[in-house]
């Protein structure tokens, strides 16, 4: 019995497996994608939840910031169309901002202008976020200690703020729920470190702390509209939702956990996990969370294997990682880092402790094998390693998915 697992943007692995020794297939939600994300869109806001449609809530002349969540999947058809919607409802070109969260995220600025007459395009003004200088931040407010909270300075200066982004399983890597599309992601620098400092195997009490935390961010903002998506697989979008944040979470929270929550029989001695999507998706924290999903699903000494189109290098987290002996100090050492790939070097540690891990990527075999991981430089070497394995899990689009063994 074949099985094709799809990764990467159009890249796919075919697993030839007899039907006893595959115990489950999934990752992969039905139905598919829409077919028309920006009309989605324009219906969402056009009809939010528990709130007035977008053409009501602003008015001509209102300063408007779009604050796009990095690597959000159709970013800029779906940004395409909450322009339009504005432009519709009488705002100017001139007064509204994109701003992203990081330049490596960049939501195709390019094709989005495309979508517009060129006067209307060029005006648009798109801004990529830099925590590191203190000229684009204002302050916002006082925590509950006292420290000062820094934020975009465009947020702050807005009349309206409309977050866009994706919503995940809330036991995600790096999730502060609906708001996190807006903290930490455009805060300073110390705050992005400490959320990332959190991020490392915390404690729920931990979580919930961070995430009240970017929920009084976005009310201090006046945030009242939230646009958010559901991500169906390879890059596609599943649902569009839009209206006051606390809505769309309830909705989005339901919805997600019925795309990507799976059940499997039991644990297998091999879990392949594919990441699929463009280069946005083929991260080193998309690895992390395809970890912590494979991980729930493969038996003590079994092996992962990752099928991925990853390109960038790790960073110091996992740089220490490779060079440490012993495995137990390395997770202590990571867990005290605020480097942005902490998550994915913790997750990468604690799987090592228990299974062998494998990396089929387009990174060079030396870098890959530093970090105490198999290389695998071919597609046709997944289905090789199925075949050595007496119980296989395929798991796509784990950078989503949170399989469940029967009975853990």
């Amino acid at each position: 019995m074949s099985s094709t697992l799809r990764y990467g943007a159009d890249s796919t692995v075919e697993v030839d497996i007899e039907p006893e020794r595959l115990l489950a297939t999934c990752g992969a939600p039905l139905p598919g994608g829409l077919a028309d994300p920006a009309a989605a869109l324009a219906a969402a806001v056009a009809a939010p939840l528990d709130f007035p449609p977008l053409a009501q809530a602003v008015f001509p002349g209102d300063r408007v910031v779009i604050a796009v969540e990095g690597a959000l999947p159709q970013s800029a058809t779906l940004v395409g169309s909450l322009v339009r919607a504005l432009l519709a409802a009488g705002t100017l070109p001139g007064d509204i901002c994109l701003l992203q969260a990081r330049a490596e995220d960049d939501f195709a600025a390019a094709e989005f202008r495309q979508q517009f007459p060129e006067h209307d395009g060029r005006r648009v003004e798109v801004v990529v976020h830099d925590p590191t200088t203190r000229e684009g931040l204002s302050y916002l407010a006082a925590d509950e200690s006292g420290a000062p909270i820094y934020v975009n300075r465009r947020l702050v200066d807005a009349d309206v703020v409309l977050p866009i982004g994706c919503l995940r399983l809330e036991s995600s890597l790096g999730y502060y729920g609906v708001n996190g599309t807006l903290y930490p992601a455009f805060s300073d620098l110390p705050t992005q470190e400490r959320f990332r400092a959190t991020g490392v195997d915390p404690s729920e009490d931990e979580i919930a702390k961070r995430r009240q935390e970017a929920d009084e961010v976005a009310w201090w903002l006046g945030v009242l509209m939230s646009i958010q998506i559901v991500p169906a697989a390879g890059g596609s979008v599943l649902h569009v939702l839009a209206g006051t944040p606390e809505s769309v979470h309830r909705r989005g929270n339901a919805l997600c956990r019925e795309a990507w929550s799976c059940a499997v029989p039991r644990r297998a001695e091999l879990v392949v996990a594919a990441i699929e999507g463009d280069r946005g998706q083929q991260s080193w924290e998309n690895v992390g969370r395809a970890l912590a999903a494979a991980s729930r699903a493969v038996t003590d000494d079994g092996a992962i294997a990752l099928c991925t189109e990853l390109a960038d290098g790790p960073g110091p987290a996992l740089r220490w990682l490779g060079r440490s002996k012993d495995l137990p100090s390395a997770i202590r050492h990571i867990r005290k880092q605020r480097t942005s790939d902490a998550g994915a070097a913790n997750e990468l540690a604690r799987a090592l402790e228990r299974v062998q891990v494998y990396l089929l990527s387009r990174l060079d075999e030396s870098v890959v094998e530093e970090l105490g991981v198999a290389p695998v430089t071919a597609a046709a070497e997944i289905a090789r390693l199925a075949s050595r394995h007496r119980s296989c899990i395929l798991l796509a689009n784990a950078q989503f998915a949170s399989p469940t063994a029967a009975g853990d």
